[in-house]
């Protein structure tokens, strides 16, 4: 399994799509905190904090996320390279994880050049140094949590298919139905429930900084029924 995942990072970056990608991510963050005015915008802000960060990435990474998963199996299957997978000493389970673990760490590496950010608000705070560090932490924990969550969406949908393209929509779609489509449709009466079920639910929970248990559950366990319905999908295939 190790080797699938050294083998999915080495990949992403032998390419200019993977430079793209993380590229595009940074840009587009950059341009709405510190460029563009709008809600945004952490000088319009008035506050030392990261929360206007922490509100923009879920929906770049509606993009990202999906970019970097669409070939994680399409594209074996494509190029009939997953029968061979399937001929070493290896599961389909351990392939599906080397896959997973193998996308969310490219996310995390996209996610490093943003502790700049800190740095960068902690300088300007009057006083200096005055932020809270302790909600930022948290604030990226939760983070961390939606990003395995839309990671295993993504797997999902490139399983699905053989066309990248097909994956990346499809995974973006659920995502956004995952994230705000549910917290949406409980505005409508008997529809409440429907909020919880969110992803933005449980992540806002946390970017306000507070750990919850639930929360955490929550993201696990939405984490785990993809790539439970990805194994599924793959074993039927077989």
């Amino acid at each position: 399994m190790k080797a699938i995942i050294n083998r999915e990072i080495s990949s992403f970056f032998s390419s200019p799509i993977g430079y793209l990608v993380i590229g595009l991510f940074l840009g587009l963050n950059g341009l709405f905190l510190w460029l563009f005015k709008g809600d945004f915008n952490i000088f319009e802000s008035g506050f030392a904090d990261l929360y206007p960060f922490f509100q923009l990435a879920p929906w770049v990474l509606l993009l990202l996320i999906p970019a970097v998963t669409m070939g994680a199996i399409a594209q074996e299957k494509k190029s009939g390279t997953l029968e061979l997978l399937l001929s070493h000493p290896i599961t389909i389970n351990q392939i599906i994880l080397g896959k997973f673990l193998g996308s969310f760490i490219l996310i995390l590496i996209a996610l490093i050049p943003t502790l700049l950010y800190v740095y960068t608000i902690s300088v300007l705070a009057n006083p200096q140094g005055a932020i809270d560090l302790g909600s930022i932490s948290g604030s990226y924990f939760g983070l961390c949590f939606l990003i395995g969550s839309y990671t295993a969406i993504g797997v999902f949908t490139s399983c699905c298919t053989e066309n990248q393209i097909t994956a990346f929509i499809s995974a973006m779609l659920i995502c956004f139905i995952c994230y705000y489509g549910l917290a949406e449709f409980s505005n409508f009466n008997g529809l409440q429930f429907l909020e919880s079920w969110s992803l933005k639910h449980h992540y806002d929970s946390i970017s306000r900084g507070v750990i919850d248990l639930r929360d955490l559950v929550y993201f696990i366990s939405i984490t785990s029924f993809f790539l439970f319905l990805t194994s599924l999908k793959l074993n039927n295939k077989l």
